[in-house]
Parts: structure tokens; C-alpha cells; sequence
């Protein structure tokens, strides 16, 4: 289980920041876009508890795109990100509403994984 460590230092979510793009269905997700759709490599990018609007998840692929890949960033959390500041929904309520989710259920995996 994380520690609340890894939550001492939240990120101001932006959900316009970056040089990419937010798509609304990306394998059947929301998701961060960054780079030529051309590129023949692409790199998956995953959030932590904090999502895909965190200002520094985004520069991270908009560099790694800057190299040649189509990089994402999918919306595993569905618009639901945990938020410190909110007092009835500590850290380890929030994570019982986010459960681990086998990559074959998901659609959006279905695409790199057929």
C-alpha cells in the first residue's frame, strides 16, 4: 500500500497544460497526446494517483515525444484523481474506489495488445 509520502507534495492539475492534445476516446479512454501520429514508436506514459492533467507528467511526454515517438497518456483514474485536500476521502477510501484492473479488460490495452 503506498505511504502517504507519495501524496505530501501534489501537483496543480491543468487540464489544458502541455504542447499535446486530450483527446476524449483514445482506445475508449481520455487521454494526453503527444507527437506525430506517424511515428513508427510509441511510449505509454501512466499517472499516479494525481492523473494524466499533472503539469510534469505532461512535459515528460511532450519531451519524450520531441524524440520521435506518439506518446500517451490514458485517463486510468476516468476524471477521478485523488485530491489531498479532500478530507472525506483519504488516501486509502480513494484507493478502494481505484482497483487494480487486469490489462485484458481494458480496450485501450486491446490496441497494443491484440
Amino acid at each position: 500500500m503506498a505511504s502517504s509520502q507519495c501524496c505530501d507534495n501534489p501537483p496543480a492539475l491543468n487540464p489544458t497544460g502541455g504542447e499535446g492534445k486530450v483527446v476524449d476516446s483514445f482506445g475508449g479512454l481520455k487521454a494526453y497526446l503527444a507527437g506525430s501520429n506517424d511515428a513508427k514508436e510509441a511510449v505509454i506514459l501512466i499517472s499516479d494517483v494525481f492523473g494524466f492533467e499533472a503539469p510534469n507528467l505532461r512535459t515528460i511526454a511532450d519531451k519524450v515525444a520531441l524524440s520521435g515517438y506518439f506518446v500517451v497518456v490514458p485517463d486510468f483514474l476516468h476524471g477521478d484523481p485523488y485530491v489531498l485536500e479532500n478530507a472525506e476521502r483519504p488516501l486509502p477510501v480513494w484507493m478502494k474506489s481505484h482497483p487494480p484492473v487486469r490489462c485484458p479488460q481494458s480496450s485501450f490495452c486491446e490496441l497494443f495488445f491484440p
